[in-house]
């Protein structure tokens, strides 16, 4: 089987999933090519001992212009802070290295321009952002029954993904409740892409948004016994106009990192005047749907999933399928691509699709702010 080697930017929470998954490729029995990871970096040299004792001798780095300077690295998983984006992603690819990178490819749309700059330079790099969410059986299953038509007329499109821990005012400030380095977005940025990958995917682009952005939590401790500024925003929910050929629907679009109760909930909610379907990772194994004939009865039905992947694993089909295999799923698809296949029908969110959510990222931001609805203005 063909190898792709890999480089590991930022070898943080993200990092050691992309190691894990990488690790255990054997658990996947329809593949073109396995990775294997050759090298990492990160500024905090404690942080790379855990892959070289896990998976062997390797490259480490704190300057990640040693790993792209390196001939046996073909490719590059990058999670850094979003402020690092515009100067990482570019380098990676004037180095000749594929890209994995997280969202949301530049802290705002500015360095998002400049990334974007930078892959129509490199045409012959495959570059695809981070999004495992919708590799779960029962998105896939509400993906499938959108492109089907059985939705008919769209009444209302809902995505979310909630978070819980922010609800803790003594949790420590990191990064993310920083604007200078998370961005101005603040739980958007980091979340935006999660709930605009399907949308998009299925062509759902946002005309207007309105937006109520919500701030509960002004300080946090930080870590050294005092306080610090936390200045970006907690929850935002945007309510989007989204233009059909059957006639213009709402679009609710919810990040939230206070969400009382919810650890790490994604969800998908279509409603249509002759089907509708739902999947939440709260029922992992299961999704929801309704076919609906006029006079007829309005019924939801549930359907049992177990493990039914985009990619066939050994894991027989009555059991559950997880996080960690969503990922693995993930990363299935941007490898197949970089062999030379079609991911199974679906990659991994495009550059352009990033571009496009930070459109309305940008353009809910200053809806939130100003209290105006604000037409999104695609690059």
């Amino acid at each position: 089987m063909r190898e792709i080697r890999f480089g590991i930017i930022g070898c943080g929470l993200m990092g050691r999933e992309f190691a894990s998954a990488a690790a255990r490729w054997l658990h996947l029995t329809d593949t073109r090519a396995k990775p294997r990871i050759v090298a990492v970096c990160d500024t905090n040299p404690a942080l790379m001992g855990w892959y070289a004792e896990h998976l062997g001798p390797m490259q480490q780095t704190t300057d990640y212009r040693e790993l792209l300077a390196n001939p046996e690295v073909d490719a590059v998983y990058c999670a850094v802070p979003h402020v690092l984006h515009a100067e990482l992603y570019p380098a990676i690819l004037a180095a000749g290295k594929h890209l994995l990178g997280e969202k949301p490819f530049g802290m705002d749309a500015a360095q998002n321009a400049t990334i974007m700059a930078a892959i129509a330079a490199h045409p012959n790099l495959i570059v695809r952002c981070s999004s495992e969410m919708p590799f779960y059986p029962g998105a896939q299953r509400v993906i499938d029954f959108v492109k089907s038509g059985s939705i008919g007329p769209i009444l209302e499109v809902e995505a979310a993904f909630l978070h819980s821990s922010d609800i803790n005012p003594q949790k420590p400030l990191n990064w993310k409740r920083m604007a200078s380095v998370n961005g101005e977005y603040g739980c958007m940025g980091d979340l935006g892409m999660h709930v605009l990958h399907v949308p998009l995917r299925l062509g759902w682009r946002p005309e207007t948004v309105t937006a109520s952005l919500v701030k509960r939590v002004p300080t946090r401790p930080d870590g050294k016994g005092g306080t610090l500024p936390c200045d970006t925003w907690d929850n935002a929910t945007i309510t989007a106009t989204v233009p059909h050929a059957d006639g213009a629907f709402p679009m609710v679009l919810k990040t939230w990192r206070i969400a009382p109760g919810e650890a790490n909930t994604w969800s998908i909610r279509v409603l249509g005047m002759n089907g509708s379907a739902y999947f939440s990772t709260k029922q992992p194994r299961q999704w929801q749907f309704m076919r609906y004939t006029a006079g007829g009865p309005q019924a939801w039905a549930t359907e049992d999933l177990g493990y039914t992947p985009l990619f066939p694993a050994i894991t027989g089909g009555i059991f559950e399928f997880g996080f960690t295999d969503a990922i693995q799923q993930m990363w299935a698809a941007f490898i197949d691509e970089l062999a030379g296949g079609d991911a199974h029908g679906f990659p991994c969110a495009s550059p352009q699709e990033a571009s496009a959510h930070h459109a309305v990222l940008t353009a809910a931001l200053q809806a939130g702010k100003t209290g105006q609805s604000v037409k999104v203005a695609y690059a």
